[in-house]
Formats: structure tokens, sequence, C-alpha cells
């Protein structure tokens, strides 16, 4: 599920960016390093894993990551069952390492997550943990929290059970690599049912009246020194991937809500008031919606590849606001849905890069085998909403600034030049200025005229300003 557009960075040592990212580490006030007592803490922990006993190392088990990742949460296999499917998935194991109070645990929580940057990342945890001990690499004895989901012929799930196991993964796999493999007929099996649960899932969240708002994604990388940016469309093995984790995430929520005990991801209804300005939006932009589809479904109509769409989707986002995160120990949250997903979901699958994930495994893994949910686990779920909504937004403004200043950077030597663009925002308060899309290079961007803006229209842009040191960029409407 996706509700805002992404970005992907590639390393690189422009000095421009480089100082711009000293900048933003600064204001931002990010920890950069970590303490000596953390480090010698990890360590000790990654020199001394506990290991479970229970041995599935049989399972052939693979990771799939952007190229290059070390820090690798999961580790999957899925097969075909005599009445459907069977889903393993293998999640890194960090209470195998870090226990409650210790110096890794302690700044994990002022942490909350890793935020990825220009040329490097901060990440939750020190590397000696995170890209080694604890990451699932391939041919590596690894604890790990180990999923089994069975699934029926139509992608519904029928039984989940986590527990502790020994897993090795055989292989490190990037999406462009698999989806090469697949698209020319010489993929290993296992990709083939993947496609099928990953479809079937997604047929699911259409019944259930879920969403997704596939927005351009944007990757910043470095050619012969330079920086660009571009668009990219999200490869199908993506979206198949990304369904096995809303099944984990989703049977994670399942769990501790009949046990009245966790933590949930939630976002609440839109309002109905912003779906009727979306009906008047889609008026303008001349897309129709017809009155007996509803709002997942003309959602769904839409398509990414065209400006004008990309305006409605844009717009969509709007109404995908309030996501936060809700503990509970013995009475549910008033609203416990993620109304984008139309489920009750937790975050489960990323204990590496994001703290709650830690706990809600924990938590999960005690209900399986029916035993009390450790007193450290249930003490931490009362601060843990306030944690990561605190790190969510240190992450928001992180990303903010750094894709600012990789836009403003790239154009600097622009100014002047007049660009292809198409209008995705009208200001409400001020209809002369919103926000252009510019695809070469791929640049989302404040943007004036002298007459009301023409949302969604395709347009000639004129850069006025671009300032690396301001980390601001701006256009005006070409006469």
């Amino acid at each position: 599920m996706s509700t805002t557009r992404r970005l992907h960075i590639q390393p690189a040592g422009d000095p421009v960016l480089a100082q711009g990212m000293r900048d933003i580490h600064a204001e931002l006030k990010l920890p950069l390093a970590f303490p000596p007592e953390v480090e010698a803490a990890a360590a000790q922990a990654a020199a001394n894993p506990r290991l479970p006993e229970l041995d599935r190392s049989n399972i052939a088990l693979v990771t799939i990551d952007p190229p290059g990742s070390m820090d690798l949460d999961q580790a999957m296999y899925v097969e075909h069952t005599a009445g459907g499917y069977r889903v393993y998935y293998a999640i890194a194991d960090v209470a195998a390492f870090v226990s409650a109070g210790d110096p890794v645990d302690l700044e994990a929580n002022r942490r909350g997550e890793t935020l990825y940057g220009a040329d490097a990342k901060i990440p939750l945890h020190p590397t000696v943990l995170s890209e080694g001990a604890t990451s699932l690499l391939p041919d590596q004895l690894r604890p790990a929290l180990l999923w089994t989901i069975e699934l029926d012929g139509a992608g519904e799930s029928i039984a989940v059970d986590v527990r502790r196991a020994k897993v090795r993964s055989r292989a490190r796999l990037d999406y462009a690599g698999v989806q090469q493999r697949i698209d020319a007929g010489t993929a290993e099996p296992m990709w083939a049912v993947l496609r099928e649960v990953g479809e079937l899932r997604r047929q699911r969240e259409f019944a259930r009246g879920g969403i997704s708002l596939p927005l351009p994604e944007q990757e910043i990388s470095v050619v012969d020194g330079r920086w660009k940016l571009a668009f990219r469309a999200r490869l199908p093995i993506e979206d198949w991937n990304e369904q096995i984790s809303l099944l984990i995430g989703m049977a994670a929520a399942d769990l501790m809500v009949q046990a009245k005990v966790g933590v949930l991801r939630t976002l609440p209804p839109p309002d109905p008031r912003a779906i009727e300005r979306l009906h008047v939006t889609a008026r303008v932009l001349g897309i129709s919606w017809p009155p007996a589809l509803d709002y997942p479904g003309f959602i769904r109509s839409l398509d990414p590849s065209n400006d004008v769409h990309v305006a409605m989707l844009t717009a969509c986002t709007t109404v995908l606001r309030g996501a936060g995160y809700a503990a509970f120990d013995g009475t549910l949250p008033a609203q416990p849905m993620h109304s984008a997903l139309a489920a009750q979901y937790t975050h489960a699958t990323a204990p590496l890069r994001r703290l709650v994930d830690r706990y809600t495994g924990e938590v999960c893994v005690a209900l399986c085998a029916k035993q009390p949910v450790p007193g450290w686990a249930l003490a931490a779920l009362p601060g843990l909403p306030a944690t990561m909504q605190a790190s969510g937004h240190r992450a928001g403004q992180y990303e903010s600034a750094v894709l600012s200043l990789a836009e403003a950077a790239v154009l600097a030597p622009r100014l002047g030049e007049v660009f292809n663009g198409a209008i995705v925002e009208v200001a409400h308060d001020d209809p002369a200025r919103g926000m252009v899309i510019v695809r070469d290079p791929a640049v989302e961007a404040g943007v004036s005229g002298s007459t009301n803006l023409p949302l969604g229209a395709d347009v000639r842009v004129s850069l006025v300003e671009a300032d690396p040191v301001r980390r601001v960029t701006r256009f005006e409407l070409a006469g």
C-alpha cells in the first residue's frame, strides 16, 4: 500500500550535496554516530547470539531488496499445497541480540527508525548488528521469527503460526534482477508461485475495499559525478512482494486483536467532505467518475503514466491522513482499522529498520505459543505510539530536506531554462500558486503564474530559482 511518493537514493560524493547533507544533519540534530558504549554492547551482542533450538534451515528462503542492501529484515519462500499455498516468512530476530534496557535498546528507542539520506543512512542499530549478525545474509545461520501462513486457493489466510527458529537464506536477490529472469522465463519456480499469491492477495484487497496510490517514485543517482533525478515505475515483483509483507502485518494484527494486547498501525476513514472535494477535482480535470464507482474503484481506474491522472492521485493523498499507532492491553482501540487497507494491520516485518516491529513480533511469538507476553514488551507498549510518531515525523522532515537539496542542486546550473511539466496541485487560498511535476529531470516543485493555474494541464515552466543552500526550487509559467 502506497500513499505518498517514495524516494530512493544512491550514494554519491558531490561536494555541494555533501555540505548540504551536513547542514541538514545539523538542523535536525540527527545522531551521526553511535556512542562508544552502544557500539561496544552491539559488538558483544553480535558475538553472542541467543540461537533457538528449532532448526528450519532446510527451508529454501531468499531475500529480495534494493541492490546493495545489507540490512536484510525478511527472507521468504512460497509453495503450493494441496489446497492452496504456504508462505514461509522469516524476520530477523533482533531480540536474540538486544535486551530491554541495554545500551543498544535504549539508543534504538531514542532513534525509532532508520533514516535514509543521499550519501549514507542513519541506522536504527549499529551496523555490526543491522548489516551483520542480525541481518539475514545468505549462507549464514541466523535466529529469526519464522512465520508460516497457510492460504486457501483464493489467497485467504486459513492458519497462522510464528515461532523462533534458526534459518539460512540461500541468496540475496534484487527486484530488477528477479524481474528480468521472470520476464525471460528463466526464474526459479518459486517466483511464479509468488506471482499467483501476490495477485490473489491484491484481489482480496480490492474485495475488502483497500486502496493503493501508485504515485511516481523518485530516484536520485549519480552518473559521471553528476546528480540525476528520475521517476521510476514499480516492478510487478515489488507489488507481489509487498502483498506478502502486508499479509504478515494483517496476520500479526489479527493475533493481537484476538488477544487484546499489542500495537496497531491505524488510519481513520476518509472524511466524506474530502471525498466530495475529490469528485470536484475529477470534474475539473475532466476525469470520469461514474456515480456507481466507489472511491477505491476510482483510484484503481487511474493511470500513473498519465500526468492528468497523476494530478488526481496527488489530490487523493489528502484523504489518507491521520495515520498513527494504537497500543492496547485488555481493551481494543476505539478505532483499530487501517482504512487504506480496509483491515486491521500492524508493522511487523522490518525490526532492523523500525523499532515497533521488534515488539509486535515478540507479542505474536508469545501468543502463538500460548505464553504470557514478556514483561519487557508489555511495559514498552504504551510509549511506542509517541516514539514512532516522533521518529516518523523526523524521517519525513529528513526525506523532504534531502529531496529539496537534490532537486535544487541538479537544477542550479539551468536557471532561466524552460521545461515541460504538468500542474498537479493548486493552492486553495491562492489559485495562482501550486505544484508542478517536471519529468526530465524528475522534479516536483512550487510554481506560480499571473493567472489561475490550470490543474492537470500540460504547461511550459521557466526555472526562476534553484538554491541548494536554502534548498529551494521554484518555477513560473512560461509565456
